[in-house]
């Protein structure tokens, strides 16, 4: 079996980072300081110039509107995950090659698995790192698989939580599986939450499986 390869990310050299850690293959990460520049800046130019082909490539008028009216959704969509402290985020694609849903005579239904992974900042009030760690999981309710963890980092705790759209929002009636890894830093007066959201609550198990390992490769220090 070959060893895995690691590609080294230029952003570890970031001088302003504050966390570090290992994303497996299968998630594309989203660069949120390109995808939602400030008005009349040069990113906001350079953004502009990187979609200026697409909108060029499009058949006609109305698909260029449908095609800006969704990446202004996307845009909106990233805009509330950073009001809330997010700080990274990647889309996951991943082949659904252990489904056990039998297709015509019998032969197992293969298909893509998508979910979204983000990192996000929660300021807390001052207080030793596990008692932290717990109270991210029991000040309120709605989580399950509990679970209390020493990692490489320091303490931190997992969880899970289900949900589903509202019935008026217009989005697939499909349930939400969101699995949380809340791993305090050690000034003990914040938290990292990495959370892996995907809509195939019957691949708990694998989803938990990676998001145990992208915590267990958190490092609060630079490993340059």
């Amino acid at each position: 079996m070959n060893a895995p390869v690691i590609i080294v990310n230029s952003s570890t050299a970031d001088p302003l980072a504050e966390l570090w850690f290992v994303e497996p293959a299968g998630f594309l990460p989203l660069p949120l300081d390109a995808l939602l520049p400030d008005p009349n800046s040069s990113a906001e130019d350079r953004l502009r110039a990187a979609a200026a082909p697409l909108l060029d490539a499009a058949p006609d008028e109305a698909f260029r509107q449908q095609f800006i009216a969704a990446f202004a959704t996307g845009q909106q969509l990233l805009a509330a995950l950073r009001e809330v402290g997010t700080v990274h985020c990647s889309v996951g694609l991943h082949r659904d090659d252990v489904s056990g849903v039998g297709g015509p005579g019998g032969v197992a239904v293969v298909g893509p698995l998508f979910s979204l992974f983000t990192i996000s900042w929660r300021e807390t009030a001052t207080a030793p790192r596990s008692v932290t760690a717990a109270r991210a999981v029991t000040a309120v309710g709605g989580h399950a698989g509990v679970e209390f963890v020493e990692l490489p980092a320091g303490p931190a705790t997992f969880s899970e939580s289900t949900s589903a759209p509202g019935s008026g929002s217009g989005l697939p009636q499909r349930s939400l599986l969101q699995l949380h890894a809340h791993l305090p830093h050690p000034d003990c007066r914040r938290l990292a939450v990495l959370t892996l959201t995907t809509t195939a609550p019957a691949r708990r198990e694998e989803y938990r499986a990676i998001l145990r390992a992208i915590a267990g490769s958190v490092s609060f220090e630079s490993p340059g």
